[in-house]
């Protein structure tokens, strides 16, 4: 049987679906109320988005009725088919989810007020619940909790009523205004450098956050921008696709070139705290691309990478530090880089050799199992004669480059030989991607077994996976070492493996781009694990953050923020083949060869 090209109509199911409705109002209200048993709106209420409207604690809260509402009454339309029309009830089906998403922290108003549980529970507190009723008196503060929920909701809901057009405009100011607020420290920074001052007093307030009137003027450049700009865009956009390949991959280098020269010249209009910010960045940009290569790539899920980070450091430590306690030849730090480089790779064969032949859980743990063990000879007293165990090795040299020394005390300096670095990172994974022992990692990514059948040798290919991210990784160590002076084995936690895996997924596993974009938004807002991003008072709740945003995106976007074409059709397959079903694509009936 072939499938026709007749298009298929959602049947126009009156009423509102009850049931569905009441799942994501119970839903909004657990969550709620477990958001302010975290703690998050007490600890995040001394950051301002708008001073003095809306602080970072109640954003916390207020955006989940709008979201829960807006999933609520999303469908999901196939190709070949049309959905439903959209009207008033949808409106009250949000408002609905948003009413319901208030009640649990009406709730929870009320068992503060009535019980003490502060035993189990440490944040349940009289600060709460003043902070929850908006320091007025309890009933006040349930009803306009209720009014805020119901209104969030509508708007969710009428998200998928209004015209796109519209609701595109409303996103654009929205994340504008909250994207301006967070990144207040690198924009006053950059301001203060092009000697802007003044445009930052007037859009900032003094003790953070947003002004009214600044917030006012974000959010109508936000709205006329696009109006005025985008058309340009679209027009550049497919006159660029319109270029023969040879013009169009000049005009690509051509960017590229200049962005390259932005990023150079970036760092000195840039103050201390923002470029240590951005070189913490880039090094995990670093650890992140070689990950990438072994998890993105070739599909080996290794969650003891924190090892080949660990022997990069310590290795530069032990040849350039004269504090190093069994072996100190002080070698300069391009010496010694090469010398990291060799050992770095001979340990990614050792740790790749015993689990090559091991997939899916059983490499997971081994490797993790790995990188446990690289940390614990290093902290081992059995090694201390060596690697100064608890105690580190001190005293590390800054890199000497010739004309100048790149040291922690100068975040410049460092933020530039990391660029130096990543970019080579860059081009390597690039170059690789597009390579033939590329298109083998991607074919072991996909099926093994096909691609050991197709004359793909796996163990060497996958070999060469650990090698490779193994000396990325060794880069980031060597610049870190480096960086802070001293090296200590709680730097090596597996809780960085963790991390990088996160950054990976998020920006796009087998992306290059999307790795960069990973890094940003996860190190550069939220932090590493000892490093503050640019929202500080996030520093207790990032671990929460980073496993909500690992499952949501596991669930919703597997494929990344900036996913790979290849990526996503791989975790998409089945809708692709049922999307050209749809269209009379492929043709269902059962094709035997003939006997």
């Amino acid at each position: 049987m072939t499938a026709t090209s007749e298009s298929v109509s959602i049947s126009q199911t009156p009423g509102i679906a009850w049931r569905k409705q009441t799942r994501f109002a119970l839903i909004g209200a657990l969550s709620s109320a477990f958001v302010a048993l975290a703690g998050m709106p007490v600890g995040l209420d001394r950051r301002s988005i708008v001073y003095p409207v809306l602080s970072m604690g109640y954003l916390s809260l207020l955006w989940i009725p709008f979201v829960l509402a807006s999933l609520a009454g999303s469908e999901t339309v196939l190709e070949g088919m049309t959905a439903r029309t959209r009207g008033k009830k949808d409106l009250l089906a949000g408002g609905l989810v948003g009413f319901g998403s208030a009640s649990g922290l009406v709730l929870l108003m009320l068992l503060i007020q009535n019980f003490d549980l502060r035993d189990p529970l440490v944040n349940w507190s009289p600060q709460l619940l003043n902070l929850l009723a908006f320091n007025r008196p309890l009933a006040v503060g349930m009803l306009l909790w209720l009014a805020f929920g119901s209104a969030l909701g509508l708007l969710g809901g009428a998200m998928h009523v209004l015209p796109k057009k519209i609701c595109s405009h409303i996103r654009n100011v929205v994340l504008t205004v909250l994207a301006v607020s967070v990144l207040e420290t690198f924009l006053t920074d950059l301001l203060e450098g092009f000697g802007l001052e003044i445009l930052t007093d007037y859009i900032y307030y003094k003790r953070g956050g947003l002004e009214i009137v600044g917030a006012m003027l974000v959010g109508a450049l936000a709205l006329l921008v696009p109006l005025l700009v985008g058309t340009k865009l679209t027009d550049a956009k497919q006159k660029m696709v319109g270029l023969p390949a040879d013009e169009r991959r000049r005009v690509n280098w051509v960017l590229l070139a200049a962005s390259a020269a932005a990023l150079f010249v970036l760092p000195f209009f840039l103050g201390k705290i923002t470029n240590e910010l951005l070189a913490n960045v880039g090094l995990f940009v670093l650890l992140a691309l070689g990950l990438n290569i072994v998890v993105g790539l070739a599909g080996i899920l290794d969650l003891g990478y924190v090892a080949f980070f660990a022997v990069g450091g310590y290795t530069t430590a032990v040849l350039t530090s004269p504090n190093s306690p069994g072996f100190s030849p002080e070698l300069p730090w391009p010496v010694a880089l090469i010398i990291v480089i060799l050992l770095t790779g001979l340990v990614g064969l050792f740790i790749g050799a015993p689990v090559i032949r091991m997939r899916g859980d059983y490499l997971a743990i081994v490797t993790l199992g790995f990188g446990e063990i690289i940390r614990l000879l290093f902290l081992s007293d059995w090694l201390s004669g060596w690697f100064g165990g608890a105690q580190g090795i001190t005293n590390i040299p800054g890199v000497n480059v010739g004309i100048a020394t790149v040291k922690g005390t100068d975040p410049r300096s460092v933020f530039l030989l990391v660029l130096v670095f990543c970019a080579i990172a860059v081009y390597v994974s690039w170059r690789l991607e597009n390579s033939r022992l590329g298109r083998a990692w991607m074919a072991i990514r996909e099926d093994e077994d096909v691609a050991e059948a197709m004359g793909v040798n796996t163990t060497n290919t996958k070999l060469m996976a650990f090698v490779v991210g193994a000396v990325l990784a060794s880069f980031s160590g060597a610049i870190f070492s480096a960086k802070v002076g001293s090296i200590f084995p709680s730097s090596f936690l597996m809780l960085v493996s963790i991390i990088i895996l996160v950054v990976v997924i998020v920006g796009g596993m087998g992306n290059i781009t999307g790795v960069i974009v990973g890094a940003l938004v996860l190190i550069g807002v939220l932090g590493g694990p000892k490093q503050p991003g640019l929202l500080q008072e996030f520093s207790q709740f990032k671990l929460l953050i980073y496993g909500a945003l690992l499952v949501w995106m596991m669930l919703k976007r597997p494929e990344g923020l900036v996913p790979n074409v290849r990526r996503t059709r791989e975790l998409h397959q089945e809708e692709f083949l049922q999307d050209a079903w749809l269209k009379g694509e492929i043709d269902t009936d059962d094709q035997e060869d003939p006997q």
